[in-house]
């Protein structure tokens, strides 16, 4: 497994830069190719699916909110692996790359030695190594950066786990890489923080930060924490203390993301439709080639629906309007907190409609927050996608954002 050693880039972090999640580009040996590559100076899914996948994503269906989805399953590992965030498919998946051979490595992130919540990425080449890339970690992590030393190390087919961003440069810069195949295995966006804010909210949710071995935000409205006693604590999203962190905990880059699922990749794992379980979205012909790969060890079945999300996404653009470029609020009676809490879980979206709630609020927050931060930025920045999510909810292009 390589870490950041001889012939890897340097890690340290880097100086803040506006609309940037470091996704590895800019330390490369030719920087200057951000301007291709950059999800957030001229974003163009619609060539980049048609790349990818074949074709775009239709304005219809489910693929209007997911992207190009011919195949989406309830899914679960079996048996789930230990350390897993959620059954361990993810991994899974890469590591049967390695094993078969279909891959010579597998670009991923796993834990910094000092910090086991911060992301470092790492080459692997050995499948049992996969294990230190099981579980989740927050802050920022330049995985492109080892696409030179992977190549210069004469790793021809490679595997990339990545979020959205990240996978979306690649596969900008995908023809000039030299690569002979690249499988993307992707996950949803996760709201990202940089690792000491997400350090400041441990410590707002227990007494003992440094025990927390686990966090996880639900499809049933709750926060999951486990500790390393064994003990494990459940948190209602309502009651999560939001008022108490920083405006700008999370950056504007996560309050301006144009993808939340991961359109790019050829096979997305996440767990927004998954109520419980994990949710799969199968893209193209590479993606089930990896589902292929793991017969027998999954469990798949239909994704469910429920509930309505139209009141809940209305009430999020309402309190994100309020919020005037913070977190949205989130104010409320604390006898009130406790009722909706009790009741979100039992009457609010689930499985697929939770995920198209998430979708639609992801969309309303980008045109909300790029308006207030970043207007000049709109019109080459916000997708065709992204506009038509936001409809409904009565946010629409004003003059000079939206090209013509």
């Amino acid at each position: 497994m390589t870490l950041s050693a001889a012939g890897t880039p340097d890690f340290r972090d880097p100086a803040p830069r506006g609309l940037c999640t470091d996704c590895g580009v800019s330390r490369m040996k030719d920087p200057s190719v951000c301007g291709k590559a950059c999800q957030f100076i001229k974003p163009d899914y619609p060539a980049l699916e048609k790349q990818v996948h074949g074709r775009w994503a239709s304005d219809e269906g489910d693929e209007r909110f997911f992207g190009v989805s011919p195949k989406m399953y309830r899914a679960a590992l079996t048996p789930a692996r230990t350390g897993a965030q959620w059954t361990g498919l993810t991994t899974r998946l890469a590591e049967q790359l390695l094993e078969s051979g279909a891959v010579d490595a597998v670009l991923t992130m796993v834990p910094d030695s000092q910090d086991k919540w911060r992301p470092r990425p790492a080459i692997i080449t050995d499948p049992a190594d996969l294990v230190h890339a099981r579980g989740m970690r927050m802050g920022y992590a330049p995985l492109l950066a080892l696409l030179e030393p992977a190549n210069d190390a004469g790793h021809k087919r490679i595997a990339v786990i990545g979020i959205p961003c990240q996978v979306y440069a690649l596969r900008a810069l995908e023809a000039s890489l030299g690569f002979e195949r690249i499988y993307v295995i992707g996950t949803p966006c996760s709201d990202n923080t940089t690792t000491e804010n997400f350090h400041g909210f441990l410590a707002l949710l227990t007494d003992a930060p440094e025990t927390v071995t686990y966090l996880e935000f639900r499809a049933d409205y709750h926060v999951e924490l486990r500790f390393a006693d064994g003990s494990q604590r459940v948190i209602p999203f309502l009651k999560l203390p939001l008022s108490d962190l920083p405006d700008d905990f999370f950056p504007v880059t996560c309050r301006t993301c144009v993808d939340y699922t991961n359109r790019l990749a050829d096979i997305t794992v996440g767990y927004m439709a998954g109520e419980g379980d994990q949710w799969l979205i199968v893209r193209n012909a590479r993606g089930q080639e990896m589902l292929d790969g793991l017969a027998g060890e999954v469990t798949l079945a239909t994704p469910g629906s429920r509930g309505k999300r139209a009141g809940s996404v209305r009430g999020f653009v309402a309190n994100t309007k309020l919020a005037a470029g913070g977190l949205p609020l989130r104010r409320m009676p604390e006898w009130l907190r406790g009722i909706m809490a009790w009741l979100m879980p039992r009457i609010g979206p689930r499985g697929l409609e939770f995920a198209r709630a998430r979708v639609e609020m992801k969309a309303a927050e980008t045109i909300l927050h790029l308006r207030r931060e970043e207007p000049a930025k709109m019109k080459n920045m916000v997708p065709a996608h992204v506009w038509n999510l936001a409809k409904p909810y009565d946010l629409q292009p004003l003059d000079g954002e939206q090209k013509d």
